[in-house]
């Protein structure tokens, strides 16, 4: 079984809680470890973050986040030009701002930057999920659609 969310949402820092609390609220529910829903937070809070701030102005982005067996795959999506993520300079340590690319880098298990001529910038952050003993969601996710 895979369960999928996707959203088309309004370029506005309003909507990086709305999809926050849909995604989290499905990980609970199938008994994700809390460790790793407070990491996919994060990782999904920045990679919005980015859009927000960062990519050329449209109306809206997308977020889809698909769940399958023990693995959760996120994709963010602007109508941006795109970046080059190897041309970003590394925040100073103690920096405030500019380590959203870090912060993604050190809590997925894979990410990847995908830029579409006139289309915009995908990034694609997956995650391996641990289930709590007795959880639903292992059981559940494995069944064949």
């Amino acid at each position: 079984m895979e369960t999928t969310i996707a959203l088309r949402l309004p370029r506005d820092a309003a909507s990086v809680p709305l999809v926050r609390q849909m995604l989290e609220v499905t990980l609970r529910s199938l008994g994700v470890e809390q460790q790793v829903r407070d990491d996919i937070e994060l990782m999904l809070t920045e990679a919005c973050s980015n859009v927000i701030k960062h990519a050329d102005p449209s109306d809206c982005y997308r977020v889809s986040a698909a769940l399958f067996d023990h693995m959760c795959i996120i994709k963010v999506v602007d109508a941006g030009g795109g970046f080059d993520p190897r041309a970003i300079v590394e925040p100073e340590p103690i920096a405030d701002h500019g380590r959203g690319l870090q912060i993604m880098r050190a809590l997925a298990d894979d990410i990847r930057f995908t830029n579409r001529a006139q289309k915009g910038a995908v990034v694609c952050l997956e995650k391996r999920l641990r289930y709590v003993p007795g959880a639903a969601g292992p059981h559940l996710m494995s069944m064949p659609a």
